[in-house]
């Protein structure tokens, strides 16, 4: 007998298969999540050219094997990634589909058209927040952003301020969800336990750099997180570009990073590219194994 909610879809990729983002965060979301701090010229001498074209032809891609889980950031690409982002949701009429995700904290107005007095248009503080949030939602082409994330901890700002502040913009619509980046594992247990005491919305995602090189998040971030009940969006998988294969290192094939691979990246390239060949599969397919 036919179902009528209608036929389950059919996955046309491992993307399909959304799940639970967190204990704190019903929404549901693809196992990977595409990070866009690439998407852009602005930053070609840093990380190679990705123009609007390709942008949305990755997007469209992204989109088609299932993926639905997106990070950007109000800084990324002197505010392109986002631009190109929203334009894109836009253009495809995809938004309520899509699960965003960006970032405050870092100075993010684009050089070239940056406010003489900036220093608010940082930071963790109640203003830093309304500002870059309002700019992100103007960019975006959105009226709220699917998960907030603090940049970055800037030790000024205090944890009552903070969580109130991102508690306020939850209320109001404008954020769903709530994550912090690169920030001490004590900080982000003192605030989440703050807002418990308080009835306020906790962090429910830790992003940080995690890699099979670079493990330091091992040491505390995982136990905090995992008494926490907060997901992990580690960035850096790939080791920041310098995972490679002995072929391509010989090759001098430059590719996109953020400098030459260390002695430790090509161990672990080594160990990896192992693995690899044992499993006949990519050497980045091994790596991203190893955060997941």
């Amino acid at each position: 007998m036919p179902s009528p909610f209608g036929d389950a879809p059919v996955a046309k990729s491992l993307l399909d298969f959304q799940r639970v983002l967190s204990p704190t965060a019903g929404v549901r979301v693809s196992p990977l999540c595409l990070g866009a701090m690439n998407f852009g010229d602005a930053w070609s001498d840093m990380m190679g050219k990705c123009d609007k074209k390709t942008v949305f032809e990755i997007l469209d891609f992204f989109y088609d094997q299932g993926g639905n889980f997106i990070d950007t950031a109000n800084n990324y690409q002197n505010e392109e990634s986002e631009t190109w982002i929203g334009e894109w949701m836009q253009e495809r009429g995809r938004r309520a589909e899509m699960v965003v995700a960006t970032k405050f904290t870092t100075l993010y107005p684009d050089p070239k058209t940056r406010p003489r007095m900036a220093a608010n248009f940082s930071g963790n503080s109640t203003k830093s927040l309304h500002v870059s949030l309002e700019a992100s939602l103007k960019k975006l082409q959105t009226d709220y952003i699917d998960l907030l994330y603090v940049h970055w901890w800037d030790f000024t700002t205090s944890i009552p301020e903070l969580m109130q502040s991102l508690n306020h913009m939850v209320q109001r619509g404008k954020v769903l969800y709530l994550g912090v980046s690169d920030t001490p594992a004590w900080v982000v247990s003192k605030a989440n336990q703050y807002a418990r005491d308080h009835g306020l919305r906790p962090f429910s995602v830790y992003q940080g750099r995690w890699s099979a090189a670079e493990r330091d998040f091992e040491r505390e971030i995982i136990p905090m997180a995992r008494e926490e009940g907060m997901a992990l969006c580690p960035w850096g998988a790939l080791g920041g570009g310098n995972f490679t294969t002995k072929a391509k290192r010989e090759s001098n094939e430059q590719g996109r990073n953020f400098g030459p691979p260390s002695d430790k990246h090509v161990r672990v390239s080594e160990k990896l590219e192992a693995v690899a060949k044992s499993k006949d599969t990519a050497i980045t397919s091994i790596a991203l194994a190893y955060v997941r």
